[in-house]
């Protein structure tokens, strides 16, 4: 009777800390149902006490994975962000950092860096071919860089340059203005040819001696 009695007590006991169990996995999963932004989990009633204690234990632990898998995610996509800003000078993907992220705004945040990806590709091959064309003028025109932005495009690492709106623009004016130099001393260049074929001829220099100082 005494050894009955004791196994009374502990299936008793069981049973207690089970439904304790049961009790503190629903509370849980609402909470993570609600942060993950799904559906109230509905457990199968018609199951033992202990068989739906290991479900709802097992579905906690699989949520509390989902939570943890996003949270990393959205750490990731927002350090993706802030250098993607940083070299474009634009403002980050408006997210709460604090609020685990759904499904959606994790695919709404991937979409995002992939067009500021492109964006940031297409302002490198802008910036590189103006680069290439700026070196190539400033060498012709034995110019050399006399601002810090002029510095900066010539010398610095390509990676390190900001590929702002306002940098590229920049960019832009500083091409055409060499560009204009360029077809101001060309210009000054062909009028004192002619001047000198001018003379040239005046002077009745001989053939021999005109391709020489040509």
């Amino acid at each position: 009777q005494s050894l009955l009695d004791m196994m009374v007590a502990e299936e008793e006991s069981l049973k207690e800390r089970l439904l304790k169990s049961i009790a503190l996995c629903r509370k849980e999963l609402d909470n993570l149902c609600r942060e993950l932004q799904l559906d109230p989990f509905e457990a199968e009633e018609d199951s033992t006490i202990l068989q739906m204690e290991k479900n709802l234990r097992t579905r906690v632990e699989v949520m509390l994975k989902q939570k943890r898998d996003r949270k990393h995610e959205l750490k990731t996509l927002q350090e993706q962000d802030q250098d993607l800003c940083d070299i474009l000078c634009t403002t980050p993907f408006c997210i709460d950092s604090n609020a685990v992220p759904s499904l959606e705004d994790l695919d709404r945040y991937r979409r995002h860096l992939a067009s500021l990806a492109t964006e940031k590709e297409q302002r490198r091959e802008e910036f590189v071919s103006s680069k290439r064309q700026i070196i190539l003028l400033m060498e012709e025109l034995d110019h050399t860089p006399d601002t810090s932005f002029e510095r900066d495009v010539v010398c610095e690492d390509e990676e390190a340059f900001c590929l702002s709106k306002d940098n590229l623009a920049a960019l832009q004016d500083l091409l055409q203005q060499l560009e204009a130099q360029r077809s101001l001393n060309e210009a000054v260049c062909a009028e004192l040819r002619s001047r000198i074929i001018a003379l040239w001829e005046r002077l009745q220099v001989p053939v021999e001696e005109r391709e020489a100082s040509a």
